[in-house]
Formats: structure tokens, C-alpha cells, sequence
């Protein structure tokens, strides 16, 4: 289902004044990602970097091209464990956070 650009503003809006909402939907992707909701998790993340960094500030940080970053979250894409915990790591210092694995 494509998101409307009303509801994709609205994320922007609230990542841009909310921390704790950032940390959340940062969080959110992990957490999708690793219980194996691939989809789920790459949609989050890609909302997370439109309202934050963008996919631009990313390009420059991993050394890729922004095209090459939103294909790789993208529906069809499949990011290499490599490139996506590069881009996690740089997400989390740029936070402010230290993401860890518990099991439950």
C-alpha cells in the first residue's frame, strides 16, 4: 500500500521535534528486521532516514550513491548484511543510541 504524502509529512514532523519517536521508529526497523519481517523493517528504516538524515547525508557517509541506498531499502531490494549494519551503526551514533540484542 503506497503511504500518502500527508502521512509521510507527518513523520517528518514529528521525527524533527521527537526524540523518543526517532529512537522508536529506529528501533522499530531493527527489531522487524531481526525477528525476520524484512519488509516491515526496510519500510521503517527508509521513513526513518527520510525524516532524519536523508538519503543524501547517508550517501556521503557510507560512500554510496543515494539511488543505490534507496534501492537497497526498497520493496524489492536486499540489502548485504555489510552495507545494512553500516548504515544501522551510523543511525545510532547520529542518535545518540546504543542498540543491543536481548533475547526474549
Amino acid at each position: 500500500m503506497a503511504l500518502t504524502r500527508d502521512f509521510k509529512e507527518t513523520i517528518q514532523q514529528r521525527a524533527r521535534r521527537d526524540a523518543a519517536f526517532r529512537e522508536a521508529l529506529l528501533k522499530e526497523a531493527v527489531d522487524a528486521l531481526l525477528s525476520g519481517d524484512v519488509e516491515t523493517g526496510k519500510t521503517v528504516l527508509r521513513d526513518y532516514i527520510n525524516a532524519t538524515v536523508g538519503f543524501e547525508a547517508l550517501a556521503a557517509v557510507t560512500k554510496k550513491s543515494p539511488k543505490s541506498l534507496m534501492r537497497m531499502l526498497g520493496p524489492k531490494g536486499n540489502p548485504q548484511a555489510r552495507n545494512f549494519f553500516e548504515i544501522v551503526a551510523y543511525l545510532q551514533k547520529k542518535e545518540g543510541l546504543h542498540l543491543k540484542v536481548r533475547s526474549a
